[in-house]
């Protein structure tokens, strides 16, 4: 019988970033002993249980993905924060990988995968040709939010979703409405209205709760977009345009470059000509009142 694999494998392979299980293998015509002999001779080889690459050199990053959900199963999809990095919500890769399964299903423990097993994610879409299946935009943030273990990083994941954006407030609160059960419920009702309505960051949240409303301040202009000198784009954080003052928010915690202490305090020192206060984490976490 002919070593060659088996065109509809091949097509497979190439959607998968190389990646094929041995039931698709098997679907696709191949018999377990034409599978078991490339392994053996090394031209496939095992990335999780009987889910294989079919090249060689190290594996992408999209193909270790592939060889989750393949080894996952019927119904499996990249969730939390594997499906956070897939849709462009969090800005580094973490070393486990998330993968969630219908409820009903069982799934053996496998290294450096972490299997959730879940109801409330499980709306079926077909992503583009090449991704592998992951939660929605609005599951993957509600997913996040129901694991988060505190305020600021519920915070976090919905300011930055409706800031990139990923999604938008109305299917965000659609995807709400059909969870029955769902963590932090009550505080997402205002954290979505207020990231809806400009508030992009935690800092950003955290100071208009903390310093701006609880202080009786008058409500700024946020996100407003102005000319930078170079003739690109940019946007004002907090405008007060009858004083002619600009808020900046700065919500990096810690900072390697001393000059940004610098400029915070020249900032702050030409602001009664109507420049620019900026503040950061410090500042409005710890210092509201004197912000």
């Amino acid at each position: 019988m002919s070593g060659e694999i088996p065109r509809q494998l091949q097509e497979l392979a190439g959607n998968q970033a190389g990646i094929v299980s041995r039931k698709q293998a098997l679907n696709c015509g191949m018999s377990i002993g034409q599978i078991n002999a490339r392994i053996k001779f090394g031209r496939w080889r095992a990335v999780q249980r009987a889910v294989y690459s079919i090249h060689d050199g190290p594996l992408t990053r999209n193909a270790q993905l592939w060889a989750a959900v393949l080894y996952a199963g019927r119904s499996a999809r990249l969730s939390h924060e594997t499906a956070a990095e897939v849709l462009g919500l969090a800005d580094r890769q973490r070393p486990q990988i998330q993968v969630s399964i219908d409820p009903e299903r069982r799934v053996a423990p496998a290294a450096g995968l972490v299997i959730h097993r879940s109801g409330g994610n499980g709306r079926i879409w077909r992503p583009p040709p090449g991704v592998p299946p992951h939660t929605t935009e609005e599951d993957t943030v509600l997913d996040l939010v129901d694991a988060a273990t505190s305020l600021d990083d519920v915070l976090g994941w919905v300011t930055q979703a409706l800031a990139k954006p990923i999604t938008s407030e109305p299917h965000l609160r659609r995807a709400m409405a059909e969870r029955r059960q769902l963590r932090w419920r009550r505080e997402l009702d205002e954290i979505i209205a207020a990231a809806a309505g400009g508030a992009h960051s935690v800092l950003e949240y955290r100071h208009d709760r903390d310093v701006q409303r609880a202080h009786g301040l008058p409500a700024p202009e946020k996100q407003v977009p102005f000319r930078k000198p170079d003739g690109t784009r940019g946007y004002l954080d907090r405008y007060y345009p009858e004083y002619r003052l600009v808020i900046e928010l700065d919500g990096r915690q810690y900072h390697p470059d001393g000059q940004l202490g610098e400029d915070r305090a020249r900032d702050n020192a030409n602001a009664v000509t109507g420049a620019t206060l900026r503040y950061g984490w410090d500042d409005v976490t710890r210092r509201a009142c004197e912000v």
